[in-house]
């Protein structure tokens, strides 16, 4: 197959100059001479490609050389185009001035012919390469994009399927306790409204702002995830459990730890796990340090832990269980209030009867 010629274009009000110029090039390129600018801007409108490089008179009457490569290069069509100049001065300013305006090189008058070759050979490759690489640059955008476009469709899915596992799981756990109403998905809720009322007054935020939030209320659902290995006979138990049935029940945030554990057996400190984990062990600790499974106190429970004992009592209290009624939401502000300082952080008590209000409208919701 043979290979296209690069075309140049050769303007000069010198006829002579014009023919010695075609003269030299004309065995390698495709080579169009104009006599003056004008005549230039004529063909170069008319001609459906563009040359690959302009060889440009300085001195002519009419347009100049800079008048035109002013106007080429305001042309977004003609502004990539590489432009030397031919001028017979020697001076440093008049070279400057043209390399200023935009000329890639300046060959002085009378040119030798083996000379215009070389530099015009020179610039051509120079013009391939950089080409060349815009191609591989473009390309190589457009295979990023589309790579991660199919990381983000992939991800999308991944989400939605390990939504739709941790869904699956909550129900399994939500449906054996007896529970109905989707109390993880509210407690989830309440969650991200303390979260975030948190987050706007700034507590905690050394804490709050290392978090992906978003991960936090996802691995909310398992807070409870240990309930599956407690008997049925207690979690549905439609009466206050005795001491040794209370002791077994306590055992479910410890089996949640394991069965946390399990599933990131095979994958290093996942973030996602970790805070389900820290939910699933510290939810039911309390302030005083008389809550459980490690009768930890006061800010040595882990902030997450703080946070969902407030959200999973509230939704517990305002829930009906097989052995009580719901409470109202008056009622349940109410135990939460008398439990600061005891049962829960006295900030986090703070912040959420601040946004109790908000609560309660979105329950009547």
């Amino acid at each position: 197959m043979e290979t296209k010629q690069d075309t140049i274009m050769l303007i000069d009000d010198n006829i002579a100059n014009l023919k010695s110029g075609k003269n030299a090039l004309s065995d390698s390129y495709n080579v169009f001479a104009a006599l003056s600018a004008e005549k230039m801007f004529e063909l170069l409108e008319s001609e459906p490609e563009l040359p690959e490089l302009l060889l440009l008179d300085v001195d002519m009457p009419g347009m100049s050389g800079y008048d035109a490569i002013e106007r080429l290069k305001a042309n977004p069509r003609t502004a990539e185009i590489p432009v030397i100049f031919l001028t017979g001065k020697s001076d440093s300013d008049s070279e400057i001035k043209g390399l200023k305006l935009g000329a890639v090189d300046y060959i002085s008058k009378p040119f030798l012919p083996e000379l215009l070759r070389i530099r015009v050979g020179l610039h051509l490759t120079v013009e391939r390469q950089k080409r060349l690489l815009e191609k591989q640059g473009a390309e190589l955008k457009m295979f990023n994009d589309d790579l991660q476009s199919v990381v983000e469709t992939k991800t999308k899915n991944v989400i939605q399927l390990q939504n739709a596992i941790l869904q699956t799981v909550a129900d399994l756990v939500e449906s054996r306790d007896g529970e109905t109403g989707n109390h993880v998905e509210r407690t989830q809720r309440w969650l991200e409204m303390m979260i975030e009322a948190v987050e706007e007054l700034g507590l905690y935020s050394n804490e709050t702002s290392t978090w992906d939030k978003e991960l936090v209320l996802q691995s909310s659902q398992l807070h409870d995830v240990g309930k599956i290995s407690i008997p049925d006979y207690i979690l549905q138990k439609p009466a206050k459990l005795t001491d040794e049935e209370f002791d077994e029940m306590k055992n479910h945030t410890t089996f949640g730890v394991e069965i946390i554990e399990k599933m990131g057996k095979s994958m290093d400190n996942n973030i996602f796990l970790n805070y389900a984990k820290t939910m699933a062990a510290t939810h039911q600790e309390k302030w005083d340090g008389s809550g459980y499974p490690q009768g930890l106190s006061g800010e040595k429970i882990p902030l997450l832990g703080r946070l969902m004992a407030i959200a999973d009592v509230y939704d517990a209290l305002t829930s009906a269980r097989p052995y009580k009624e719901a409470y109202s939401h008056e009622k349940a502000v109410e135990i939460i209030a008398e439990g600061r300082n005891s049962h829960f952080d006295p900030n986090l008590v703070d912040i959420f009867l601040s946004i109790q209000e908000k609560i309660k409208a979105e329950r009547i919701v």
